[in-house]
């Protein structure tokens, strides 16, 4: 297969180097289609390879917590697009062989043949194998007229054409079948910018988006005639003052066992002097007037840095890692410190590289980030961690990983 796929790169170089303005139209079209056709055939091999994978484990024995997550690593694509595809991969393998087939031709699409899977899952569900061939068979020859939203339109009434006495009871069904892919699919992604913005993209089933809803409304009334505000920014507003309403209560689960909180590094200086900016512990930068009006309702918690970012005194010691040795921990590691990991610091426990049962101090030079699954991994895996030089963590992976064993860093988290 490498030998073949290595030839299909070489014929696809050789037409990005050559030129489409000389082609007549009919032959321009001819090519697109042409084009088209072959990404959907190569989109089947590469769903048979990531089912391979995911069936083999792969991604778990190099230190990923699932497959998703190491296709977001390898191949650099978002968590919720890696998990899209290793569902098809799954689906399309235990499902009904004419998608795939269908695919591997070129006569749908990606996107069509999620469609059309997930519209046989639910056919399946109400009738037998032989009525979910003719479902296929219909939704792919429909597939050449319609985009994949109208194939879904059309696919919430596939059994009036294949099955039309038992079509009523499926309609129940297909709903049902909707609300499990909603609760499957629900999402919500934050994705830093380079101003320090967050963008929020993401999928609320039908549940949460009535919460979310009857929460941020009363608060997304514009406030007067003078209120010059869009709705997309009062919407922004109303969110943040529910955030602020719910750390107020102190009722949110603890992290690390540190009670929910927002931590600002700042300069003691520069905060006085009025011209300090800060960085918030999930790495966001903040203004200087907005640092000043957090610490004017803020409980303040000193951390002194050394020049090159190192927390040097936090406080006292502790025989657990919480406190402000785990706002240390916060403020060097960013998040879980593995390679290819982006799990923030809420999401992370404080491990001792050296073991503390073993006779390893409490200290922020014997510590490290890691998330649930990456301190799991470490104990039951050959990696190793240590500090550089520069006094950040770094792992080494076992020797049939990689037989130069060269140490790894995280590189999704910010540093300074």
């Amino acid at each position: 297969m490498l030998e073949e796929l290595a030839l299909a790169e070489d014929v696809v170089a050789a037409c990005v180097d050559a030129p489409a303005w000389p082609l007549p139209e009919h032959d321009l079209i001819a090519a697109l289609d042409a084009a088209h056709r072959l990404q959907h055939r190569l989109a089947s091999v590469t769903l048979a390879l990531i089912r391979e994978v995911d069936g083999r484990g792969t991604a778990r024995t190099r230190g990923a917590s699932s497959t998703a997550v190491w296709l977001r690593e390898r191949l650099r694509l978002t968590v919720p697009a890696a998990r899209r595809l290793v569902d098809l991969a799954t689906a399309l393998d235990t499902g009904n062989p004419g998608i795939r087939q269908a695919l591997a031709d070129g006569a749908i699409s990606l996107d069509q043949a999620r469609v059309i899977a997930d519209t046989v899952d639910t056919v399946n569900t109400s009738t037998d194998a032989e009525t979910a061939d003719r479902a296929v068979g219909l939704l792919v020859g429909w597939a050449s007229q319609f985009d994949p939203g109208h194939l879904r339109k059309l696919g919430t009434r596939i059994l009036d054409h294949v099955a039309p006495d038992i079509a009523d009871a499926a309609t129940q069904a297909a709903l049902d079948a909707e609300a499990r892919r909603a609760a499957r699919d629900r999402h919500l992604t934050l994705s830093e910018q380079t101003d320090g913005r967050l963008r929020l993209t993401g999928t609320l089933d039908t549940e949460t988006a009535g919460l979310l809803r009857a929460a941020i409304d009363p608060l997304n009334a514009p406030c007067g005639p003078d209120d010059q505000r869009s709705a997309g920014q009062r919407r922004h507003d109303a969110l943040a003052e529910v955030c602020r309403l719910a750390l107020r209560t102190g009722d949110l689960p603890g992290s690390g066992g540190d009670s929910a909180q927002i931590v600002v590094t700042t300069s003691y200086e520069g905060l006085s002097r009025q011209l300090s900016s800060g960085t918030l512990d999930t790495g966001l930068s903040l203004t200087p007037e907005t640092v000043r009006r957090l610490a004017c309702d803020a409980t303040l918690l000193p951390a002194v840095l050394g020049g090159t970012g190192q927390a040097l005194d936090v406080g006292r010691q502790r025989r657990l890692i919480s406190g402000p040795l785990r706002r240390a921990l916060v403020l060097r590691d960013r998040g879980c410190a593995f390679p290819g990991c982006d799990r923030p610091p809420r999401w992370c426990h404080a491990h001792h590289i050296h073991h503390w049962a073993d006779g390893g101090p409490t200290s922020l030079a014997n510590a490290v980030l890691l998330c649930g699954h990456h301190h799991r991994h470490l104990h039951h895996s050959d990696w190793t961690v240590q500090l550089g030089r520069d006094g950040h963590p770094e792992f080494v992976p076992p020797a049939w990983l990689d037989p130069e064993q060269l140490p790894r860093r995280n590189h999704y988290h910010r540093r300074t």
